[in-house]
């Protein structure tokens, strides 16, 4: 029996009869045509799924869409604005804080929701912001500049 659900994404209604077991987060990439959010353990332990539900973080694969209906969401594809960057991604292009990218709209969306809490974190604030999201890339000090830098950014 298929549920009906009406899901805001990135500004646009997406209306759509879904099996109560499918994930958000194939939701987002089979239903929406949303690629951003991408899928890595589908156990909540790596954060590449990570997207914004009203505004709060959720790692998508731990997330039916059943239980989005009536949210707003948004996934890396909402960031830009007006064909202009967020600060977020503007930092991790410009720190180079991605290498496969495999990870980079995770770190990106968990980045938003640290900088809408606290507009000048310390790195060790970053940190700990970003411990629910990884990288097996990099040794992370580009990811942290890039977060470093989207917040001085967003304060200019």
């Amino acid at each position: 029996m298929n549920i009906s659900v009406k899901i805001s994404v990135n500004g646009v209604l997406h209306e759509a009869e879904v099996e109560p077991r499918l994930l958000l987060a194939h939701f987002l990439r089979e239903t929406c045509g949303l690629t951003g959010t991408h899928v890595g353990c589908e156990t909540s332990v790596c954060g590449a799924c990570t997207v914004l539900v009203d505004g709060q973080a959720v790692k998508s694969c731990t997330m039916f869409a059943v239980q989005a209906d009536g949210t707003e969401v948004t996934t890396v594809e909402g960031l830009a604005s007006n064909g202009e960057m967020h600060p977020v991604q503007e930092g991790f292009w410009e720190c180079h804080g991605l290498q496969c990218g495999y990870c980079t709209p995770g770190m990106m969306m968990t980045a938003v929701q640290l900088l809408e809490r606290n507009e000048a974190p310390s790195r060790d604030d970053i940190r700990h912001a970003l411990d629910g999201n990884l990288c097996r890339c990099t040794g992370y000090t580009h990811i942290i500049d890039a977060v470093e830098y989207a917040a001085k950014k967003g304060r200019a």
